[in-house]
């Protein structure tokens, strides 16, 4: 008959190998609990995406939107210029010493991007130390997530130098999330999807980033959305005013037109604001119409215009289109006013 002590010992060895198993799986989605403590590991993407309007800023705003009360703090320890193992030095300093009980690891655009002058990281490395941070992270009582690296230029997949070399580390990431049964944020799949959409005109940046690499404000709340899912917040966009279903962005221009343009000229404006739905996917809904109002307080401005999007990325990304661009060139030189609103749709009483 074992005694009392071999006994408690086996307890307890079964207790700690039940909770071990526990804290080994981090793939189901779960909304932040009270008091947590979320903290965003990476690069320069991070450490901006730390600083008003970042996407770290806006996934802090969210999840307070959605949990008030319940003292949850989102921070951000990101360096520019890092790869994998500077993650691993500084690791115990920037990140568990904060004692989080989530660390979401957003990197390897350096790992990639550093290798066109021979300063990136081998993939075994990279391998080595994403496996290394996972472990070390755990022991520390938290839960992992990890993010497959975004783009290094915006054109089609297999258009950008180094598509495929960013793909192959992304599918390092996948392989070790699979494995360690850690949290996965999938931004390289959900980035080219996005982009074979919204990048008609094939540019290189301008879309979700501002060079090809860092976030734009389109691409600041694209990753913060992103973020959202995999913590599990529920929030259609990192604004509050998106959380609702059915919520559309709505953007409204008003032309006064100048005495000298003629009415073909305001038709050929027409014409043009007209055609830009078929050019640019972003938008999901378009109306016009002229001023009937019997008030008299249009001071001015006769055409209205309606354009729908589905987000704010949509919009952003709708901006800088070359055919809008290519609209703007044509209305520019025939306005004498202009007014511009956009609204997110708010259900009617």
């Amino acid at each position: 008959m074992p005694s009392l002590s071999s006994t408690l010992l086996l307890a307890a060895a079964i207790a700690a190998v039940a909770y071990s198993s526990g804290r080994a799986d981090d793939t189901t989605i779960r909304a932040p609990r009270a008091g947590e403590r979320i903290v965003f590991l990476g690069d320069s993407i991070t450490q901006a995406g730390a600083k008003p309007g970042g996407y770290v800023d806006l996934v802090r705003s969210a999840v307070k939107a959605a949990h008030p009360e319940a003292g949850i703090e989102v921070l951000g320890a990101g360096i520019s210029g890092n790869k994998v193992p500077d993650l691993e030095q500084r690791l115990d300093r920037d990140v568990l010493a904060k004692k989080p009980t989530t660390v979401v690891v957003y990197i390897g655009i350096n790992d990639v991007w550093h290798s066109t002058r021979n300063q990136g990281t081998p993939k075994e490395t990279f391998e080595k130390g994403l496996r290394s941070l996972v472990d070390r992270i755990r022991a520390a009582g938290a839960r992992v997530i990890l993010c497959t690296p975004s783009v290094i230029g915006e054109k089609p997949r297999g258009d950008n130098p180094l598509d495929a070399m960013l793909d192959d580390y992304s599918g390092v990431t996948r392989t070790v999330a699979a494995d360690l049964k850690t949290g996965l944020i999938d931004l390289r799949k959900a980035f080219v999807t996005h982009l074979a959409g919204a990048n008609a005109a094939r540019a290189e940046k301008g879309v979700l980033t501002s060079d090809g690499v860092h976030l734009s404000p389109a691409g600041e709340r694209f990753v913060a959305d992103r973020m959202l899912e995999g913590l599990g917040v529920q929030a259609g966009s990192s604004t509050a005013a998106t959380a609702a279903p059915g919520r559309v962005l709505r953007h409204v221009v008003l032309f006064k037109f100048k005495e000298s343009s003629t009415p073909a000229d305001v038709a050929r404006i027409v014409e043009a604001f007209r055609g830009l739905p078929g050019k640019i996917d972003a938008i999901k809904g378009f109306e016009w119409g002229t001023d009937v109002s019997p008030e008299g307080k249009s001071q001015g401005l006769t055409h209205c215009f309606v354009v729908t999007f589905a987000d704010e990325a949509g919009r952003d990304a709708y901006l800088p289109h070359p055919a809008h661009k290519e609209f703007v060139a044509i209305v520019g030189p025939h306005v004498d006013k202009v007014c511009v609103v956009d609204f997110w749709t708010q259900p009617g009483l």
